[in-house]
């Protein structure tokens, strides 16, 4: 059992006592004067990296307002390349790693914004770190333990839930323009790709949203007979995937298990267009401003789905979709028909759609 699934048992195990047991005690109440001294703050993060990716415009805008605040994030090792991509942070600390939570827990801060959405123990480090101002979403009973409880819509787009729980701190929601990258990483020569592509990630934690290797193959070959190069991402675990892909497709270059986040991030900003299902690689092209085309079925397509003009997302809007809430997407047991009613020969043609629409055409 690794260490999260390991989290995610306790969490259900003994979470709800934990929340209750501290929301008994006497919290100190906040001020009305509770941001004019911040010096310090944590922001926690648990999950993956696509929630982490589009918590950025809400840290931005935070830093924008409050410039010489110090921002600490507590996150997961899987997450946590992500915020070495912006300059806003000034602590990474491993929500995974116990050494990392007992200095965070010494620490001192102002203000902890929680940024989870369902599970309880984020809301329980929260309260010990002793912060007089919490503010997280208020799901369940782990509102309890926060001096300003957020309300949390499925039909919201993740960065705007996001953007609420700032909403103590401004009078107002920031601005967030879907048709801008929010992501800016050195834009540099990457010796894993020469020349701009169009990128297949087949990949996704969920088995619900895994298209087939067989799938993504077929649309690889199509566009690679259009003249376009594809290269295929992933993590060691995609590399199944990525060997059907190459078997239909054998041209096409695979960088499965050999690239870190960073790679990848320059990676996509070479790339003409992303192909994947709703994955946290959506939201990292997304940020970077990458074009993307993906797949969505079991998730919520309001709040996941990527906005603007350069993104189209494929949905067959089944009776039994989406079924994914609060992070939990339930067996199925109708042979995932959501993504299996999405055809290659659809996906080329909105592939090509988009590649040849103007936007980031292949040099």
């Amino acid at each position: 059992m690794n260490k999260i699934v390991f989290l995610k048992s306790v969490d259900r195990a003994i979470g709800k006592a934990l929340v209750q047991f501290l929301s008994r005690l006497k919290n100190r109440d906040s001020s009305k004067n509770e941001f004019k001294d911040l010096k310090r703050l944590l922001i926690i993060r648990p999950g993956g990296i696509g929630d982490a990716v589009l918590l950025l415009p809400a840290i931005k805008a935070l830093k924008k307002v409050y410039p010489e605040v110090l921002v600490d994030i507590l996150c997961e090792k899987r997450n946590s390349g992500v915020f070495e991509l912006t300059d806003y942070i000034n602590q990474i600390y491993l929500y995974d790693r116990g050494l990392d939570l007992l200095k965070v827990l010494k620490n001192r801060y102002e203000l902890v914004i929680d940024t989870e959405q369902w599970h309880r123990l984020s809301a329980v480090v929260a309260s010990l770190t002793g912060s007089p101002v919490r503010i997280g979403f208020d799901t369940n009973e782990r509102g309890r333990l926060f001096t300003h409880r957020i309300p949390y819509s499925h039909d919201d787009y993740e960065v705007y839930s996001f953007f609420h729980l700032l909403r103590p701190l401004f009078s107002y929601i920031p601005e967030f323009n879907v048709d801008e990258p929010f992501i800016d990483i050195e834009d540099k020569e990457s010796t894993l790709i020469s020349v701009p592509s169009v990128a297949l990630f087949p990949g996704a934690t969920i088995r619900e949203r895994r298209w087939g290797g067989e799938n993504y193959g077929i649309v690889a070959r199509g566009l690679i007979e259009k003249g376009f190069n594809v290269v295929i991402l992933g993590s060691e675990i995609d590399r199944e995937d990525a060997r059907k892909i190459l078997e239909i497709a054998p041209h096409a270059v695979d960088l499965t298990g050999k690239t870190t986040l960073k790679n990848v991030a320059l990676i996509l900003k070479k790339c003409s267009l992303l192909i994947c299902a709703d994955s946290g690689l959506l939201h990292l092209a997304v940020g970077i401003g990458t074009p993307t085309l993906s797949l969505f079925g079991s998730g919520i397509e309001k709040k996941w789905a990527p906005r603007g003009k350069r993104h189209i997302t494929l949905n067959k809007r089944l009776p039994c979709s989406p079924c994914t809430k609060f992070g939990y997407t339930p067996k199925c047991k109708k042979g995932i028909a959501c993504l299996n009613s999405i055809y290659p020969d659809e996906v080329l043609e909105v592939a090509h759609r988009l590649l040849e629409s103007g936007r980031r055409i292949l040099a």
